[in-house]
């Protein structure tokens, strides 16, 4: 009998701070999905740290009392990993390496190295490549303590590793011919995608791991990876999917997150024509987390970035399932109600009202609701190819529920 594998996670300390434009609350947050990421790339966080400053300290993010507490820390439990919730200047990284002597890591960096881990395909290879360099590049100088003690793991994927005497114009040569490697590779896609005929296309959008992937099997039958960690999904997918006898495609996409890199927001601009050349968004919504309207807001100002905010949309709150909203002691007179203390029906008497017919609340889980999505999505699919092909209207009749439960 096979031993089962233990995995061994690296041991680390998270750093953020409340400023003027971060509260605690938000900054617990903002923690919160930082140990999610960790924990994604493959580490334990052991303990937070959190200051109140009014802005982060040019040299070294924190006070200087914090950071001393900070490595004292670090030295007595053998932190190996310290990662910071906001993005580091080159010198904040030179300064705290050398003070901590562990390996530090920022959002930006942690969020890289998942995607490094991630990537599947030649292309998100390459466009996860790009953003590294473009990342690596004003940082170099601090890469090379990195490099000398040839460290493993978190943050030390990708190039880096054995370009031990990298210079800047040899990333600069490499960035230049990363972006010509993507411009062919966007060439063939675009054709591929002009290929396809005049077929609707749909497209899953929304934050990471709030079940793209499961409703994309649901719905088209396949098989695309789905796991309860952050970016599971990093190529996108392309399905046709019959509903009643109405072809379409369906893409899965890349999730998106707060604090998401420009450097792959930029390299990633190619993987996110799917979303661009869709005639409809479903804007998938994990409905039971506390912050989902915070991921509705990141999700909207990532679409408005690539000019995508005006698409017909339809807001799928998922995980119903899971929704469970907070309780009040009757005789707790101190503590004041908020939308945590909301119940489904509530939460549909608010904004989600005035969306109409637009919001649809399932679980693809469990399967509940699934043929109200699915006499939506025929509907809106139906609109949109009857408006191109007006004489294809007889075709397609009005949704007809089906008596079988499969999806």
């Amino acid at each position: 009998m096979l031993e089962r594998k233990e995995i061994a996670y690296e041991k680390a300390v998270l750093i953020g701070i409340v400023t003027k434009h971060q509260d605690e609350d938000k900054l617990n947050e903002f923690l919160d999905e930082l140990e999610f990421l960790t924990y994604t790339a493959g580490g334990e966080v052991v303990k937070r740290f959190t200051q109140k400053m009014e802005m982060p300290n040019s040299k070294t993010f924190i006070g200087t009392g914090k950071m001393e507490e900070v490595r004292q820390y670090v030295e007595e439990h053998e932190i190996g990993t310290v990662v910071f919730d906001d993005e580091l200047s080159p010198a904040q990284l030179r300064n705290i390496e050398r003070i901590l002597k562990a390996k530090i890591i920022d959002r930006t960096n942690l969020i890289l190295d998942i995607f490094a881990q991630r990537a599947q395909t030649s292309y998100a290879r390459t466009q996860v490549e790009l953003a590294q360099y473009q990342y690596l590049l004003p940082r170099l100088t601090g890469l090379w303590t990195h490099l000398e003690r040839q460290r493993g793991g978190i943050g030390m994927r990708g190039p880096g590793e054995t370009e031990i005497e990298t210079d800047r114009r040899i990333v600069r040569d490499r960035i230049s011919l990363l972006k010509k490697k993507l411009e062919t590779i966007d060439k063939q896609m675009a054709t591929q995608r002009s290929n396809r005929g005049q077929l609707v296309r749909v497209a899953l959008v929304g934050y990471t791991n709030v079940g793209k992937s499961t409703l994309m099997n649901v719905i088209a039958k396949s098989e695309v990876f789905a796991e309860n960690k952050l970016f599971a999904t990093l190529d996108t997918t392309v399905r046709k999917v019959v509903i009643g006898n109405l072809p379409f495609l369906l893409s899965d996409t890349v999730g998106f997150i707060r604090k998401l890199p420009t450097q792959l927001v930029e390299s990633f601009k190619s993987t996110l024509d799917e979303v661009r050349e869709a005639d409809l968004l479903l804007h998938v919504v994990d409905i039971s987390h506390p912050q989902f309207e915070d991921h509705i807001a990141s999700v909207n100002n990532i679409l408005d970035e690539i000019d995508c905010s005006d698409k017909p949309t339809i807001m799928v709150f998922n995980k119903i399932d899971a929704y469970e909203a907070e309780t009040i002691d009757e005789d707790d007179l101190m503590t004041e109600r908020t939308t945590a203390h909301y119940t489904l029906d509530e939460w549909k008497k608010t904004w989600m009202n005035r969306i109409g017919d637009n919001a649809l609340f399932i679980s693809a889980i469990s399967k509940e609701n699934m043929e109200e999505f699915r006499k939506r999505v025929y509907q809106e699919v139906r609109d949109i190819h009857v408006t191109r092909f007006p004489y294809n209207n007889f075709l397609y009749p009005e949704f007809v529920e089906e008596d079988s439960d499969e999806i």
